[in-house]
């Protein structure tokens, strides 16, 4: 494995061997660096935890930064070989000599460029995310419904190189929304709460009219999720532990209904007939739910619409093109038997620092009135 590793950083490396020894520079000094880097670049899997959270930041940084970088870097160079074959094929069937010569200094700077532009703009979309506003029909709407707004966070993986600063953007851009409710589908955190507990702080300034909700994802589970849930019970967000709630609005009631990811166990076993139990009947359901997956479940349980998160659209490009070999549903809205599934991309990152082609999201969804009788 750890050759493959290599092996992956000096193809990719190859225009930064070109241009050394266009300036003059040993090709070996290169490979050497191209080394050195493939070992930067998994810093963060030897960060201890003992370690001061200065420290454990700035290998997180440095060593997630630089497989982003690469990352680009390789995509570029595969694609570029691939041009120069096709290029080189083109120029044996026709049997001429005639075609320009590929200046290989000149396609490596070009490469170099555009991997270190690349990057940054990865760097910037994972660091901003998108206000995407989207309405969605609900059959039936009540009148005193129509125009309620759910603003949705998911997945912000809190953590290493996600913290206070960006935790406190995401609530002040959050609040100039003016939002009925607010979701957070799961993946807030990624680490241990004594390790996080000021970094999440901001959270308690989080204001929505008839409250926050939230739901476990996966990686909850990986960091102690009975400490974490208190926490954030203790910050005034509502956590659903297979449960729901029922906002009313006039005559007309929204049930908020939550769910625990699968990664839980024993007391946090995922429930979906638990969370609807007892649910008025005509009210409008809402759930909440870290993976898409539980949408066949909403939809045998009558749920109007379910937001979700975990993909994160494949976060950046190539693997938002490959994960949808394996996730039958990455991101948007789209239609699961009776329910409404919206699939955010998330709203921080996890690992690496891009989002490039993925940018991510505060996701602001509007309910609206659709012809029809509800049952």
């Amino acid at each position: 494995m750890a050759a493959i590793w290599i092996g992956l950083h000096l193809y990719a490396g190859r225009p930064l061997v070109a241009a050394a020894r266009a300036g003059g520079i040993a090709p070996l000094f290169i490979y050497a660096l191209l080394v050195a880097l493939s070992a930067v670049s998994v810093l963060p899997m030897f960060a201890k935890r003992t370690d001061p959270l200065r420290r454990r930041t700035a290998a997180h940084w440095i060593g997630y930064a630089t497989m982003s970088l690469f990352a680009t870097l390789l995509v570029l160079v595969l694609l570029s070989d691939v041009v120069r074959l096709s290029y080189c094929a083109l120029q044996a069937l026709v049997a001429t000599h005639a075609w320009p010569l590929i200046s290989v200094p000149r396609l490596s700077a070009g490469i170099l460029g555009g991997a270190l532009a690349l990057f940054l703009v990865g760097l910037v979309q994972a660091r901003r995310p998108a206000i995407r506003t989207l309405n969605v029909p609900i059959e039936n709407l009540p009148a005193e419904l129509d125009g309620y707004r759910i603003v949705q966070w998911s997945d912000v993986h809190v953590g290493p190189t996600i913290q206070r600063g960006f935790v406190a953007s995401l609530v002040e851009r959050t609040n100039a929304l003016n939002a009925d409710a607010i979701a957070i589908t799961g993946d807030l955190i990624d680490g241990y709460l004594e390790d996080l507990r000021d970094e999440v702080q901001p959270l308690r300034d989080l204001r929505a009219r008839d409250g926050v909700f939230y739901v476990t994802g996966n990686h909850e589970y990986y960091w102690r999720a009975s400490e974490w849930v208190r926490e954030i019970a203790a910050l005034g967000l509502t956590f659903l532990k297979n449960e729901h709630r029922v906002v009313t609005r006039g005559n007309a009631q929204i049930v908020f209904a939550g769910v625990t990811d699968p990664a839980g166990r024993y007391t946090h076993k995922t429930n979906p007939d638990a969370a609807m139990f007892g649910a008025p009947r005509d009210a409008v359901k809402i759930m909440l739910a870290h993976r898409p997956q539980n949408a066949s479940a909403a939809s045998r349980l009558g749920v109007d619409l379910q937001l979700s998160g975990h993909t994160h659209g494949g976060q950046f490009f190539p693997f938002n093109v490959i994960i949808r070999w394996f996730q039958p549903v990455v991101s948007g809205l789209h239609r699961v038997g009776a329910t409404w599934l919206y699939v955010s991309r998330g709203t921080g990152y996890w690992g690496p620092p891009s989002r490039l082609g993925v940018g991510g999201e505060i996701s602001v969804i509007v309910l609206r009135q659709s012809p029809g009788v509800r049952s």
